[in-house]
């Protein structure tokens, strides 16, 4: 271990936000730190690390930690939980890692509410779902200064083994994550539909898997969703139909912002995603499937 890791991994480390995704990136987190201060809103004993302190409040954590990670439901509860922390009169947070799935508006946001208080923000969500949260195989998209990454990345490896620097500015982070979610998002529906057909004309399911996987459309649907999720009846990737939902409704209204095109991924939010999660709205993402093949019957 290198000297500027040991010394970042010895620093006081805070997680607010212990759901599904906090919960395992935490655990991970908390094998390679001293001890890492936990809060959940919904319980912290419950969910936090076995080997973590366990604080009372959101005050508590920004008394006791210097890095603090956020992993929250959605912007603006990342922008209520800053505020709590900056009014905090013995705060001695330096950074916030911000994981949580946001717009791109909503991450400058916060940005410019902690630089008021001198706190360095870095905008970093996450892909790979809760099976990747953890195996400490996430993919995590990081906007912050090149410094500030390179001084975080001991302790982002730990939760994410594909950690990337994408940029500097606040907002590019989440840009990353959205447009990666759209891309995922067209290929479970386009996959399913695809699949749907080719079952309709006699094909294995497996055969078209075989050979669409070592062909031009292949994708992650292809070689990861269908086979390890769906053709074993699992369907328990982690990534639910809403959160999918609301990462498109993100990116279309972001585009919409910015004038930047949006015909595919408006049509795909309103004509498949919405559609199934007002038929399921508790479902895995992977449910696309069935849901696909039971509009076509």
């Amino acid at each position: 271990m290198s000297l500027q890791a040991k010394i970042m991994i010895e620093k006081r480390i805070g997680f607010v936000g212990l759901g599904n995704m906090g919960a395992p990136m935490a655990a991970n987190l908390s094998k390679g730190v001293n001890k890492l201060i936990c809060y959940d809103s919904a319980g912290t004993t419950k969910r936090a690390p076995q080997n973590s302190i366990h604080a009372s409040s959101i005050a508590e954590v920004a008394e006791y930690s210097e890095i603090l990670f956020l992993c929250l439901p959605d912007g603006p509860t990342v922008n209520k939980v800053v505020k709590d922390i900056i009014s905090t009169p013995s705060n001695h947070i330096k950074s916030i890692v911000d994981n949580t799935t946001s717009g791109t508006r909503e991450a400058f946001c916060t940005h410019e509410i902690l630089k008021q208080s001198d706190i360095e923000y870095v905008d970093a969500p996450v892909s790979g779902g809760a099976s990747g949260a953890r195996a400490g195989t996430l993919t995590m998209m990081v906007a912050a200064p090149k410094h500030l990454y390179v001084a975080l990345e001991p302790l982002l490896l730990l939760m994410a083994k594909n950690a990337r620097h994408v940029g500097e500015q606040p907002g590019q982070g989440m840009a990353m994550k959205l447009l990666n979610n759209f891309l995922s998002g067209m290929a479970m529906a386009a996959t399913s539909e695809a699949i749907a057909f080719g079952a309709e004309q006699g094909l294995d399911m497996q055969r078209i898997i075989d050979i669409v996987s070592v062909s031009t459309g292949t994708n992650s649907a292809i070689t990861d969703k269908f086979p390890n999720r769906i053709t074993n009846n699992r369907y328990d990737s982690g990534f639910s139909t809403k959160l999918m939902a609301k990462d498109l409704t993100l990116y279309v209204n972001t585009c919409k912002e910015l004038g930047a095109p949006h015909t595919l991924s408006e049509m795909l939010l309103d004509k498949v995603w919405k559609r199934m999660l007002q038929d399921k709205p508790d479902s895995d993402f992977t449910e696309i499937y069935p849901f696909t093949k039971d509009q076509a019957g």
